[in-house]
């Protein structure tokens, strides 16, 4: 029975490769954001979807970004730093302060995502799994404990400004 038992179960975490991609998370945030270690940390990413029509041929292509999500409780912040999969590199964080920002919501259809509007003219969606097995589209990190406590965060924080 214990064969058939691992082979139903399906993939399991490499918790060595999670824990060196948290590490790694943790240095790129550090790296562009001020005091980063006063920041919590989660794996995210956006999508990006664009919608085709060539007379009968209709599609969409979704393009996927990671994100390093941080925030901080006592700020009321949360933090969002653009970078890659294999995490090799990132972009230049993008600060949402609580009480600079016009709304915020979670979202549950057509994807589980966490809405942020800092204004009338944009917004970003987060969307946050406690882990992705796909190493070439997502960050390879395994984040249970951190989905949870940035949930109940954004919604007793931002949620409330809607």
């Amino acid at each position: 029975m214990g064969l058939f038992s691992k082979l139903f179960k399906g993939p399991e975490v490499d918790m060595e490769k999670s824990n060196a991609n948290a590490k790694k998370m943790r240095q790129l945030f550090n790296q562009v954001v001020e005091n980063g270690d006063n920041y919590k940390l989660v794996f995210g990413y956006t999508e990006d979807v664009s919608r085709y029509n060539y007379g009968f041929v209709h599609g969409s292509k979704t393009k996927i970004g990671n994100l390093i999500v941080g925030w901080n409780e006592e700020s009321n912040t949360i933090v969002v730093v653009p970078t890659v999969p294999n995490l090799s590199d990132c972009g230049e964080p993008t600060f949402y302060q609580h009480d600079e920002i016009l709304k915020a919501y979670r979202n549950k259809y057509p994807t589980d995502a966490f809405i942020i509007y800092p204004d009338k003219k944009g917004y970003v969606g987060i969307n946050i799994y406690d882990w992705l097995d796909d190493e070439s589209l997502y960050i390879y990190v395994s984040q249970e404990k951190e989905v949870a406590e940035f949930t109940e965060f954004f919604m007793q924080t931002f949620a409330k400004k809607k």
